[in-house]
């Protein structure tokens, strides 16, 4: 009998059935080599890391073999639009080509299915809605008649951050289970029920981190029944899992919670004096904390400084302990109101556990917004977390993205991962770097710090703006850079009727098919723009980078293992900083090249990379694209490239 290795090798073969049964599909030895090592981690049920580089066709090497196997699988993804791609293209494709019929199912969280009892409560007590929110809820109420799946990404004329959704779907907080009067028609427990008959169930990070965590999202059952689980861009999931193991409450999930309140009351007609009352207590003590944190929003320590926050918590915690004694008097009166009498315990528990003495694995802060807080603890390190968990369950695991080692080291995602035994293997990008692009740094900048650096950061790549025709990307590490970098433009210091396009003025996936259809687009971003953007062919053609991404240490985690380096003995600069600011640049430079056929350039203004010794491992962290240093060399560069995609 073959083994699955042997199977999957012939599967990709030339002669094979995804030659024969898939359009365009030439074997790429990266691609079998990743797949192979894929089958043999599946077949020994071991832990598997590869870094596969852009064009490897990672997606086909880990699927083959998950199908192939004939095992229950979970594949795992950091964006609804590879979740997306994958249950609708490459899923179907691959098991019409193979002959390997397969049950698939698309799972997503709570929070993007109609809850038929909340949407109830939304009809019946519509108070804070606007008109507009009306209306919107109408069509709500309409497309809950005709829809099958209930996921409101079907829902047409409704926006998707429509003050609407949150009052129409559940969380894990607000659901109210077995209980619901809706549970048999519940949509989450329709498509919980089809997940767990199929064999390949498509889920994200936050769902599969949930079942792993064993935080109840009405999925707990997904992780137990997995033979194989398959992790795409894992470079996303450490950051997934610090929040899951930890705990936090916001204003607005208390401000939700007395809403539910409310609505709940009013429906089991228990509405009163004296709930009204102590509800208005609460939202009083929920506004006097917030004014005692100030003006100044962002991340700030906990336990603050001067007691005034921490009193004002004491005081909202004893106003919910009345609220909750209030409501004893009416256990039993309906589910939802036993739901939310539940939560406001749960509320009263997480609060005074957050104001509670610190735990040295855990690292505590406030995020402040202008009229909201979020109150938040989180383990310093979640890898041994992550790697307990996954022992209970003697499954195979892969972990996979484009970027998860620095100069072929792993080390850092293996420690953030819980993946010290794991297997490595690193497969190179299939395109040619050295031909079709070249990593320019200009001569002459100021270092970052310098005021006027970010002008003559953009003054340096107008020559290659104007040779490359626009089709640019500009990535920043800041806002206040990207700011800067928009009035600059806009004052016209970059003249040639460029179409400005500016992360913020619009949505994101609007920005991006109006750069990929305007003939001289420069997009400005940050942020989310660095990973998960993918363009392909002339449209983009320079991607310029503002400065080396180091992490500015205010975050409380990342101080927090910053500390505990230093009292390791260790260097946080070379053991955290370094390593994760250098990925951070090979996931921004990674949205050049996308396709086989294109070129360009990545132009990097921080003198630092060429400057400064630790420059070396940004170096060793990008594709081998030819550095270059003189501004007219480069933009003779892009006119020909311009010129050779206008011949063809």
């Amino acid at each position: 009998m073959s083994s699955l290795v042997e199977i999957c090798d012939n599967a990709m073969a030339a002669d094979g059935p995804l030659a024969m049964g898939l359009p365009g599909y030439a074997p790429r030895s990266g691609q079998r080599g990743m797949a192979r090592a894929v089958a043999d981690a599946i077949e020994r049920r071991s832990q598997l890391l590869v870094e596969a580089g852009t064009g490897t066709g990672k997606t086909f090497a880990y699927l083959v073999p998950a199908l192939m196997s004939g095992r229950r699988v979970v594949v795992s993804t950091g964006t609804r639009n590879l979740q997306d791609q994958l249950f609708a293209r490459d899923l179907p494709a691959l098991t019409r080509a193979m002959g390997a019929p397969a049950d698939v199912a698309l799972l997503k969280g709570r929070g993007n299915y109609l809850c038929l009892h909340r949407m109830q409560l939304a009809l019946e007590d519509p108070a804070g809605l606007t008109r507009a929110g009306l209306r919107e809820l109408a069509r709500v109420r309409s497309w809950a008649e005709t829809t099958r799946t209930g996921d409101v990404a079907e829902a047409t004329g409704i926006p998707e951050d429509s003050i609407v959704w949150p009052r129409v779907t559940s969380t894990t907080d607000n659901c109210l289970g077995s209980a619901c009067p809706q549970w048999q028609d519940c949509h989450v427990v329709r498509a919980r029920r089809e997940a767990l008959r199929a064999d390949v169930i498509v889920v994200n990070h936050h769902l599969l981190m949930a079942d792993l965590a064993l935080k109840e999202e009405g999925f707990g059952e997904l992780l137990p029944a997995a033979d194989v689980v398959i992790v795409d861009e894992a470079h996303q999931l450490a950051d997934v899992a610090t929040r899951f193991f930890g705990t936090s409450v916001s204003s607005r999930q208390l401000s939700q919670l007395l809403g539910d309140l409310r609505a709940e009351g009013l429906l089991a007609g228990a509405w009163d004096e004296g709930l009204a009352r102590d509800t208005g207590s609460v939202e009083k003590a929920l506004a006097r904390t917030r004014e005692t944190m100030g003006r100044d929003t962002g991340r700030r320590a906990w336990p603050a400084p001067g007691g005034n926050v921490e009193q004002a918590i004491e005081t909202l915690i004893d106003e919910l302990v009345v609220l909750a004694g209030r409501m004893t008097a009416l256990d039993g009166l309906s589910p939802g109101v036993d739901g939310v009498a539940s939560r406001v315990a749960q509320s009263v528990e997480r609060l005074t556990r957050l104001s509670g003495k610190a735990d040295p694995d855990q690292v505590r802060w406030i995020e402040i917004w202008p009229r909201s807080f979020t109150l938040q603890c989180a383990p310093v390190d979640a890898g041994p977390a992550l790697a307990a968990r996954r022992d209970e369950r003697p499954s195979a695991w892969i972990f996979t993205s484009a970027t998860l080692a620095v100069g072929g080291d792993f080390s850092l995602v293996q420690a953030r991962l819980g993946l010290e035994d794991a297997d490595l293997l690193s497969v190179d990008s299939p395109f040619d770097y050295p031909r079709r692009s070249r990593l320019f740094v200009p001569s002459g900048l100021p270092e970052p710090a310098a005021r006027d650096y970010t002008q003559r950061a953009l003054g340096a790549m107008l020559p290659l703006l104007e040779a490359s025709g626009g089709g640019a990307f500009f990535l920043f590490t800041s806002h206040r850079a990207l700011r800067e970098a928009a009035d600059w433009f806009r004052a016209g210091a970059a003249a040639g009727g460029y179409t400005l396009l500016v992360q913020g003025d619009e949505p994101k996936d609007i920005l991006l098919r109006r750069f990929r259809d305007a003939p001289r687009a420069v997009l400005l971003g940050t942020g989310s723009f660095w990973e998960g953007v993918d363009v392909r062919g002339p449209a983009l053609r320079l991607v310029v980078i503002d400065r080396l991404p180091f992490a500015v240490p205010d975050d409380p985690i990342l101080e927090a293992r910053l500390d505990r380096s230093r009292e390791n003995g260790g260097n946080p600069f070379r053991e955290i900083q370094l390593p994760e600011a250098a990925l951070a640049l090979k996931q921004g430079a990674g949205r050049l090249m996308r396709d086989v056929e294109d070129q360009g350039v990545v132009a990097i203004c921080d003198p630092r990379i060429v400057g400064k010794s630790y420059g070396r491992v940004f170096l060793s962290a990008l594709s081998p694209m030819p550095l270059e240093r003189d501004a007219q060399a480069v933009a003779g560069f892009l006119a020909e490239a311009q010129a050779r995609e206008m011949a063809s």
